[in-house]
């Protein structure tokens, strides 16, 4: 079985009170529970603002979709913002066909 290209680094920016997250490669039903385990992770350590940089990624599949929405609703709730930032040509094609570029980018 061939292994799925994914990465995901963080970076605390504490001047500005952001957590970045740089996402690399699929982010698919297999990759995006790693993704959104990381992103829960923050927000349960009270890191309520996340930019989540897509400049790197390939493939954004329903799953990962479902992510990236859940993210932005908890941020929301707690009074942070969620945002993507630098999404590749794929993710902003794959979130427009979904109306959500306006809210998201």
């Amino acid at each position: 079985m061939k292994e799925v290209k994914f990465e995901i680094t963080k970076e605390l920016d504490q001047k500005q009170g952001i957590t970045k997250f740089y996402v690399v490669g699929r982010v698919n039903s297999k990759t995006s529970p790693v993704l959104q385990n990381k992103l829960e992770d923050a927000l349960n350590c009270g890191e309520i603002n996340i930019v989540l940089n897509m400049l790197q990624v390939e493939y954004l599949s329903s799953d990962g979709i479902r992510t990236i929405l859940n993210t932005y609703k908890q941020a929301e709730k707690a009074g942070g913002k969620f945002r993507i930032e630098a999404p590749s040509q794929m993710v902003r094609n794959v979130l427009g066909a979904v109306a959500l570029n306006d809210m998201l980018i």
